[in-house]
């Protein structure tokens, strides 16, 4: 199960543009910006009447039908799939104390953090498919948060976006150039998110990835980080 904590960590540094409250399910508008802020969700004791609610409230916004289950939550899996839906894209949530990833000392120019993004980390998200509407979920998170700009080379090699929630700091949008995968720019650019949640008095670094990345979660074992929740989106033609 989800922690409450980090829900709402989520909300506050990756926000939808609008949110419904219908019946026992929280419904978000993404407009465009991807299934963390296009689903429907949880947030009580739920009927199939709740689920037709959150239902009516997609259409009503124009988005497709969606909504993210706990791993754990068999029961809303099993009458979600019932009425149609089918589970895609399983993702781990991570989270690893900031101290362990921290050290060792990043290298001078190899990663660096910025608040507004320079026009070179928007072009760098651009080239990664995090176009516009995503860009625009980074731009109204809350404060603190910063953009990362990793470096190889003196040659711009990838980006993220970090911002802190109380005791979380949540990783999001980490995106390294193809012909830069595979030597250490992600870690050193997960590093500098760490530096700077301990900077704003965050206690842990925690992000998602989907199951299927396994480069991705290797990278995440090596410095430290464990499961500590699980989801996937159920999603209707």
């Amino acid at each position: 199960m989800i922690s409450p904590q980090f829900e709402a960590a989520w909300t506050a540094t990756w926000p939808a543009a609008e949110y419904a409250r219908e019946g026992a399910f929280v419904v978000a508008r993404g407009e465009g910006g991807g299934g963390r802020v296009s689903a429907a969700r949880a947030v009580a004791d739920w009927s199939e009447a709740d689920i037709a609610a959150a239902e009516a409230r997609h259409h009503a916004w124009g988005q497709p039908l969606l909504f993210s289950v706990d791993a754990g939550d068999r029961v809303l899996a099993e009458v979600l799939a019932a009425r149609g839906y089918r589970e895609a894209d399983p993702t781990l949530v991570l989270s690893a104390p900031l101290p362990v990833l921290t050290e060792p000392p990043i290298p001078p120019v190899t990663a660096m953090d910025c608040w507004p993004p320079l026009a070179i980390q928007r072009d760098l998200w651009a080239q990664t498919g995090i176009g516009p509407e995503r860009q625009a979920i980074i731009d109204r998170a809350g404060h603190p948060k910063a953009a990362i700009l990793g470096r190889t080379k003196d040659r711009a090699a990838g980006v993220g976006f970090v911002a802190v929630h109380g005791r979380h700091a949540m990783l999001h949008a980490l995106a390294v150039l193809p012909e830069w995968r595979g030597r250490g720019r992600g870690t050193w650019m997960v590093r500098r998110a760490a530096r700077f949640g301990l900077e704003h008095g965050a206690q842990d670094l925690t992000l998602a990835v989907t199951a299927a990345n396994a480069p991705a979660r290797a990278m995440y074992e090596r410095l430290g980080f464990a499961q500590v929740g699980a989801y996937a989106y159920w999603r209707r033609d």
